[in-house]
């Protein structure tokens, strides 16, 4: 054997394990409804480790321009972080205190200021995105306490913004969802009115990084490694069988009644389906107003990227939009915007 055979053999070997990983990228992305396939789909991309943690942190998730004729304003809160207020032109008295999402490990509520505005702006209501700190330099219960502080300070100036205290949503897209879902059941603990949740693909449950394989799920923008370690960032530890601590985990609270009526949409590719699923159904069972909405084809936050080009993407953010409408008793305003908000989900069974 020549001293190069060792060379060629490993050369060799690392072809064929990229052609490999090429084919199956292929199959994952031909799953893809045509119009959701972008090229960042083949794009392997996650974080596992401190050092994609910084560069997640440096490329993604950065801030949007906020549309015209919405007011915004940054204010400080006792207790938290800073908020950014959305105000409309002409505020209809409801108002929703939304989570960005991130793993609870990245993002910024600038990040979201297109579509806080866009709220605002379209159903009249007052959008404020709470900062809350990250893990995993600030694990559980850090997020939670801001956005307890955040959702504290709304009610406590709500007479300034015109807002009426028994129409305050909670929401959030992905780790913020899960937060927003957290938020709601603590807050009903302490006796702090929410009138709504609006739970977009939430991350709810770890315990899907202790489960088996997810099969087609997960395997586009958030996968399972991504969500391991995000959990573990978030709660100061790997994900196991236990987690006897409150509002740590959102789907392991084993009494849900009460709460207030939610609203959750998922793709049906999505690694938080089954779990998203599981506790639309224990709302329901536990007599809280539910809808569930189950997108065809759609792998997770989609509709970030293709809300102006995919039409199903616009429809399913014109649903959140509707669902948030109908939870706060408010028309929305916007020419494409209906009232199917109860038709376009059905109740969870």
């Amino acid at each position: 054997m020549s001293s190069s055979t060792p060379r060629r053999l490993a050369t060799a070997a690392a072809l064929a394990a990229l052609t490999t990983a090429v084919a199956r990228r292929a199959r994952t992305v031909r799953a893809v409804p045509p119009e959701l396939r972008t090229r960042g789909l083949w794009l392997p991309l996650g974080i596992g480790s401190r050092t994609e943690l910084r560069l997640a942190r440096r490329v993604f998730l950065g801030p949007t321009a906020a549309v015209e004729g919405v007011e915004v304003v940054r204010q400080d809160v006792p207790g938290g972080q800073d908020v950014l207020v959305h105000r409309p032109a002409e505020p209809t008295g409801g108002a929703l205190l939304w989570v960005h999402g991130g793993g609870t490990v990245v993002g910024r509520p600038e990040g979201d200021a297109d579509l806080c505005s866009r709220m605002a702006r379209d159903l009249g209501v007052v959008v404020v995105a709470a900062r809350y700190r990250l893990a995993p330099e600030h694990p559980f219960p850090a997020a939670l306490d801001d956005l307890a502080a955040a959702l504290r300070h709304l009610h406590a100036t709500a007479a300034d913004l015109g807002v009426d205290p028994a129409r305050v949503a909670v929401g959030g897209a992905s780790a913020g969802g899960g937060l927003a879902a957290a938020l709601a059941q603590r807050a009903h603990d302490e006796g702090v009115p929410v009138a709504f949740q609006l739970l977009v693909y939430p991350m709810l449950d770890d315990r899907t990084a202790l489960r088996g394989s997810p099969g087609r799920r997960g395997r586009l923008v958030w996968t399972p490694r991504s969500n391991t370690w995000a959990w573990a960032a978030y709660l100061g530890h790997p994900p196991r069988a236990d987690e006897p601590r409150p509002y740590a985990v959102p789907a392991r609270r084993l009494d849900l009644s009460g709460l207030p009526p939610a609203w959750i949409g998922v793709g049906d590719l999505d690694l938080f389906h089954d779990e998203d699923v599981a506790y639309a159904r224990r709302l329901a069972s536990a007599g809280v107003p539910v809808q569930l909405h189950l997108e065809p084809g759609m792998y997770h936050a989609a509709e970030v990227e293709l809300h102006t080009s995919a039409p199903a993407m616009r429809a399913f953010q014109q649903r959140v939009f509707d669902a948030l409408a109908a939870g706060l008793g408010t028309a929305a305003r916007t020419a494409t915007a209906t009232a199917r908000a109860t038709g376009s989900a059905t109740p969870a069974a």
